[in-house]
């Protein structure tokens, strides 16, 4: 049910009146359960302030679907009883020196910075902030890498090229299956983007053509998609004038202005921009889809063996791509930005030290990369491991389940992103992920999949880009229009699930600062049962209009709920005193 807030005062009061009558119950619930129903009677309006920081919202104080964190923090009178905690992020590289991230990053204290020596002996010289498993050998790092598709149509294609089914053995029938499902998708995602590249050098050299056509038409070329739009309708009508001055090597005048309204759309706005998406696209053809790119030479390692002799100490390297570092420096943002500070945004948890791992190209992570930089994280402190990055396809697998398994050891949390895909993930594979290799059955029970929610309490209330799975997605999370620091000391609104991952790990954090007697699983445990329940039909993601009741899209079926969270840990870590 819709409701419009700027109904009647009348209907106002009676829907404050319910909203108390609501709480007082909620209040009277039973201790041991501390999950809300809520009617659904969502904010329509938002200030500029309220769109930056609607996530840290409570539901019933103000009618937005936030994690409620501001009201904890203005209700809690409690100190932490831990010092601080350390959250590993292991993402692209960042920007350490935002002011917002300034005393929040990790150090690690047993190196002394730049003296080529391995101090610690934990196997990396100079690991102030981190690693940088992408870093290579000059001490620079690896922008682009293949999809893993792409490695698996390489590493496999030894084994399974032109063979039949009846020709492999039964033990390697699941990975032949897997070899052709690669296959295919590179040769769909080479041939898509082959075109494209064909398309956008054909749009590259008739630009100036475009732009010296319209500018008769807009002499200050201050035209607007409408207008181009309402041009291109009556250009056969009233084109007569124009066809005079053409010349046979003019091309139609409608595909020129449809042209124009297209870059306008994909804001390619200047030739500049053009530029940007054409060499973008080059890389894409010539790297991620080509089976013939090996990012590993320029890191010097063997990925198909696991070893600490790679990568470099560079956490940091800009180089001139700002979005080199934007990820993480966002994802970081959210968790950890300084909340003393009254710069930018609020950190969900201050007490926090964030561990910078990078991981992560243009293109898809590397399973060994995953796998070395969680036993990294587990072995220098981390407590929560974030990961805000997937792929559909791994070659390495078990390398990653092992290094999970490590963690759950070592009473370490993860939290991992559900992925933009907008697809069911029990039915399509998203990595990595806590299954077994042919069912759903959890191989481990350290591991939280986040999904992503949007600030609108209607049918769009998941966004549409999540991905989705009552099996494989523990709960959902704020990850629409999320405000957070960017490189240079900036600050952006950004979207996905990436930023889902986080609010989780800020709250698992927070748990643990102040009831650190708590185990991973346990911590899991209530984030999951402490969320808040939506009584409401969501569109399904990737689909148009079929609709399903929000409790249906995962395990939970609930939004992460800060207060209540901590409400719930409280209870428990009494419990476990007594």
């Amino acid at each position: 049910m819709k409701t419009n807030f700027k109904e009647t005062k009348s209907l106002k009061k009676s829907i404050l009146f319910f909203i108390l009558i609501l709480i007082f119950l909620v209040g009277c619930k039973s201790k041991k359960d501390l999950n809300i129903s809520t009617p659904v009677f969502g904010k329509k309006e938002f200030t500029p302030l309220e769109m930056q920081t609607w996530y840290q919202k409570d539901y019933l104080e103000d009618s937005i679907p936030g994690i409620s964190l501001d009201k904890w923090y203005r209700l809690n009178k409690k100190q932490p009883r831990a010092k601080s905690i350390i959250v590993a992020v292991i993402d692209t590289q960042i920007d350490i020196n935002h002011e917002d991230l300034r005393g929040q990053l990790w150090t690690n204290n047993n190196e002394i910075p730049n003296n080529g020596i391995d101090d610690d002996h934990n196997g990396y010289i100079d690991d102030i902030n981190g690693w940088n498993f992408k870093g290579t050998k000059a001490g620079d790092y690896v922008v682009w890498s293949n999809y893993e598709y792409v490695r698996i149509a390489r590493e496999w294609g030894v084994l399974f090229k032109d063979k039949t089914e009846s020709q492999i053995n039964t033990k390697d029938l699941s990975k032949y299956k897997e070899y052709h499902r690669a296959l295919t998708m590179l040769e769909k995602e080479n041939k898509f983007y082959k075109n494209w590249l064909k398309s956008l050098n054909h749009n590259v050299a008739i630009y100036p053509l475009v732009k010296d056509t319209l500018r008769y038409f807009f002499p200050k070329e201050d035209y607007t998609y409408k207008q181009l739009d309402s041009l291109y309708k009556k250009y056969k009508i009233n084109d007569k004038t124009y066809r005079q001055r053409r010349d046979d090597n003019d091309k139609d005048l409608g595909a020129l202005i449809f042209y124009m309204m297209i870059s306008l759309e994909v804001d390619e706005k200047t030739f500049k921009d053009l530029i940007d998406r054409q060499t973008y696209l080059d890389s894409v053809v010539t790297k991620n889809v080509n089976v013939g790119y090996n990012e590993r030479l320029l890191i010097g390692d063997n990925p198909n063996i696991l070893d600490k002799a790679y990568g470099n100490n560079n956490v940091s390297n800009k180089a001139g791509l700002e979005s080199v570092q934007e990820h993480s420096t966002k994802v970081s943002g959210v968790i950890g930005a300084n909340r003393e500070n009254h710069l930018g945004i609020k950190g969900i948890v201050q007490n926090v030290k964030i561990m910078p791992l990078s991981i992560i190209p243009i293109g898809d992570e590397q399973d060994k990369d995953v796998a070395m930089a969680i036993y990294y994280a587990v072995d220098n402190g981390a407590k929560i491991i974030n990961m805000s990055f997937g792929k559909e396809f791994s070659l390495h697998k078990e390398w990653v389940t092992e290094a999970f398994k490590y963690a759950e050891k070592h009473n370490v949390l993860l939290v991992h992103c559900a992925g933009n895909n907008g697809f069911d993930i029990d039915k399509n594979p998203f990595y990595p992920n806590d299954n077994g290799s042919e069912n759903f059955d959890e191989v481990i029970s350290n591991f939280i999949n986040v999904g992503s929610i949007s600030h609108k309490l209607d049918s769009t209330f998941v966004s549409d880009f999540s991905n989705y799975g009552k099996q494989n997605v523990d709960l959902f999370a704020p990850g629409d229009e999320i405000y957070s620091s960017s490189p240079d000391n900036a600050y952006k609104f950004d979207s996905g699930t990436s930023f889902s991952g986080p609010m989780v790990s800020g709250t698992a954090a927070l748990v643990w600062l102040y009831y650190p007697n708590l185990t991973a699983t346990e911590v899991k445990q209530i984030i999951l049962d402490s969320g808040t329940t939506y009584n409401l039909n969501v569109i399904i993601p990737g689909t148009k209009d079929k609709k399903v009741p929000f409790s249906e899209l995962s395990k939970s079926g609930k939004v992460l709920n800060v207060y209540n969270a901590m409400q719930l840990a409280e209870k428990i870590s009494k419990k476990k005193k007594e």
